[in-house]
């Protein structure tokens, strides 16, 4: 059939409205399933061996504070809690030796190796906590030592030609000693644990809880968790950092039932049941350390070493040490503090 010129027209100018389809999108292809079964052995799983290595060759490093009162037995849980000589021989003064005017801080470090892992095992005792007559803002000591330990990791880090491994210092967890009088917490203990929360995992302890009954324990545990909670005291491990319900469950059930740990620390072995234990001897019997049903000692040692050793090193990392971190390079205007290499350097370009 003819078409005219005008109709011819009509249609090439039909064919220029009509737009041409569009091409359908690139619909990227659905990822194959984690749990996809390999075709072969590829070895993924060799990671946690190959850090395991890498952590028995170079060790690693943990530093544990005790803080409390003079006679309460700080050092000698210390040394039963890691096994060995760790800290001084005795926390309680010689009669011929002066009471220190203000709180020492005392750093002792050790080397220990079990099953081929080494630690570097810092113990920071602190002499003259709670002794005196005033004990206002004997806090602060503790604390400048422990922003001071922050701040020489701070420095080291922000170094131009930093160190591969940069020594740390800084402090991973603080036993707060709480003296077992069966009735409240001081206020000093409350000053303390408010004050020092903010910068350190706390882990309160009531020392020598073989001095109550079993039912006086019960009732004072559960007085300082409220008192803790009334004034609004955060200890570890924190609520806020729980990472997922498996550890909000297990660290929950740590708030509310372990804490404080009610024990007992000694050195010393004896026959019982033809086994050594370690215990104290009394007039009525002798109390096994390690016996659930005698002290809680075996809790508090499973907590620090065996469970939450490397998260107790990750939170101070990852947020004590970033708070402070943070408000440092916050008050320097953003930039790193001076350290000696870099005044020299400013100096020298100058």
């Amino acid at each position: 059939m003819f078409k005219g010129p005008v109709e011819s027209k009509n249609e090439a100018a039909m064919s220029e409205l009509v737009p041409e389809p569009r091409q359908k999108p690139v619909v990227p292809m659905k990822p194959t399933g984690i749990n996809t079964n390999l075709l072969g052995y590829i070895g993924i799983d060799t990671i946690i061996e190959q850090m395991r290595k890498k952590t028995m060759k170079t060790g690693f490093d943990f530093n544990i504070m005790v803080v409390g009162q003079s006679g309460l037995g700080k050092s000698t849980l210390v040394n039963t809690l890691f096994k060995s000589q760790v800290s001084r021989k005795s926390s309680s003064w010689n009669r011929e030796e002066k009471i220190p005017k203000t709180v020492e801080i005392k750093a002792i470090g050790h080397v220990i190796e079990e099953g081929g892992v080494k630690m570097k095992l810092t113990v920071i005792d602190t002499p003259g906590f709670g002794d005196q007559i005033n004990n206002e803002n004997c806090w602060e000591p503790i604390e400048k030592y422990i922003n001071e330990q922050y701040e020489k990791f701070l420095k080291e880090e922000v170094n131009i030609a930093r160190k591969k491994r940069i020594p740390d210092t800084r402090v991973h967890c603080c036993l707060y000693f709480i003296s077992p009088t069966g009735h409240s917490l001081r206020p000093l203990d409350l000053e303390f644990m408010k004050h020092l929360s903010k910068v350190v995992n706390i882990i309160p302890v009531i020392a020598k809880a073989d001095t109550m009954t079993l039912e006086e324990k019960t009732e004072f545990k559960q007085r300082v968790r409220k008192e803790l909670e009334v004034n609004g005291i955060e200890f570890y491990p924190q609520k806020e950092f729980d990472e997922d319900l498996e550890d909000k469950t297990e660290n929950d059930k740590i708030r509310q039932e372990s804490m404080p740990f009610a024990v007992v620390g000694s050195d010393k072995e004896y026959q019982v049941n033809g086994k050594r234990v370690l215990g104290r001897k009394t007039p009525w019997g002798i109390i096994e350390v390690e016996n659930l049903t005698h002290c809680e000692f075996a809790l508090l040692r499973d907590f620090v070493i065996r469970t939450h050793l490397q998260d107790l090193k990750e939170v101070t990392h990852n947020i004590h040490y970033e708070t402070y971190r943070a408000k440092r390079l916050n008050d320097n205007g953003g930039l790193p503090p001076m350290t000696v290499e870099t005044e020299e350097n400013h100096e020298s370009n100058l």
